[in-house]
């Protein structure tokens, strides 16, 4: 680890360096993510869109997730103990998701582009219930039958906790040779399922459901292994060239059977970005720049698509035009990161503080917490 990174407290007391270039790695993937759905709302042909691979934003997260849980965890898990990871787990990521299915429940009813669903009320409850548990549900044919029809970028932290649940119960205990093994079969069943479906964009559906298993069985078992393998590739490639390259991925020309390139993004290019950011350095002035990335990527990632379906409604009413589009996208974009920001300051932290004190009073448990992982 390096020690001009930043520090951060280490469960048990000391420090241990903070890897500031993460953080803004991951609140630049999570401003894409928001980028991209503006735009698909749109233009729903990813060959015609700009940002056409915004969605391998998500198996970025996954890597990193890998990366900070082991990091964070690995070694003294066991210590800690089950109960209290998953505890913790819950503390640092359900408030987003119970206010990301709040704003999306709002925004349901109060779209003033869209023609009435005509759902009972007994319908979205359920639909609402299913949202704020992360219990797959897929029920609504409108929205594609989105796996939480509410808040769809829930579908990655559903994802995210099968994760954490499968590291506090085995990955944390195997060897590097086994974990090896996992991975290279894990890259398999990714490409199978990108075979199949002809792209990896799949998971946030009842119709690929299957196909977020296997996004996150690689990523997060190649994060974890850039981290027990100790690949941290010193560079002086800095956030900005970082950024740069992280974010030519998502804007890669998207065509017919293009799940090739994308796994070999995934499988090759995300875990190499995770060791170069892990071993690069930043001016101090940059690292809070990254710092306040990686802080607002969570709130913007779990809140931003609550206006999604206003903004489609809105854009197909309006028929806005090639020329008007990009400029409705910024200001779109801009509003949100001004929203998510406020979401951060006013629900998110003091949200996980209040639980932090009540329900993880130990000091060992806090680190845990302030993990950052899936867009968090």
């Amino acid at each position: 680890m390096d020690a001009h990174a930043g520090r951060s407290q280490v469960i048990g007391g000391g420090t241990k360096p903070h890897f500031a270039v993460l953080d803004g790695l991951r609140g630049v993937a999570a401003l894409c993510v928001v980028i991209f759905h503006f735009s698909e709302m749109v233009i729903w042909d990813y060959g015609k869109l700009w940002i056409g691979h915004g969605f391998l934003a998500v198996d970025f997260f996954f890597c990193l997730s890998g990366f900070v849980l082991g990091y964070a965890y690995n070694d003294r898990i066991a210590e800690v103990g089950l109960g209290r990871f998953l505890k913790a787990r819950l503390v640092r990521l359900q408030p987003m998701v119970i206010f990301g299915a709040v704003l999306g429940l709002v925004a349901f009813y109060a779209n003033p582009f869209g023609k009435a669903l005509g759902y009972s009320g007994s319908r979205v409850a359920l639909l609402f219930v299913a949202s704020i548990l992360l219990i797959p549900f897929g029920g609504m044919r409108e929205r594609s039958q989105n796996l939480f029809g509410l808040n769809a970028p829930a579908w990655s932290l559903f994802w995210e906790y099968v994760a954490s649940l499968v590291f506090g119960l085995v990955l944390y205990r195997i060897r590097r040779g086994t974990l090896i093994v996992v991975t290279i079969a894990a890259a398999v069943a990714l490409c199978w399922a990108g075979h199949r479906a002809g792209n990896l964009s799949g998971g946030w559906s009842a119709r690929n459901f299957w196909d977020g298993g296997a996004r996150v069985a690689f990523s997060f078992s190649a994060g974890l292994l850039v981290y027990r393998l100790g690949w941290k590739l010193r560079t002086r490639l800095g956030f900005v060239v970082l950024s740069l390259l992280l974010f030519l991925a998502f804007v890669m020309p998207y065509t017919t059977g293009a799940w090739v390139r994308e796994a070999m993004v995934i499988i090759v290019g995300f875990p190499l970005l995770v060791a170069l950011g892990a071993g690069a350095t930043v001016s101090p002035r940059m690292e809070r720049l990254c710092r306040f990335s990686g802080d607002l990527s969570y709130p913007l990632y779990m809140t931003h698509y609550g206006v999604m379906w206003i903004w489609g409604d809105y854009a197909g009413a309006h028929h806005l035009a090639s020329a008007s589009l990009w400029t409705a996208v910024a200001l779109g974009v801009s509003i949100m990161l001004a929203f998510g920001w406020a979401v951060l300051r006013l629900v998110d932290e003091p949200v996980r503080r209040s639980l932090t004190s009540k329900t993880v009073p130990r000091d060992r448990d806090r680190q845990l917490v302030r993990s950052r992982t899936v867009g968090s």
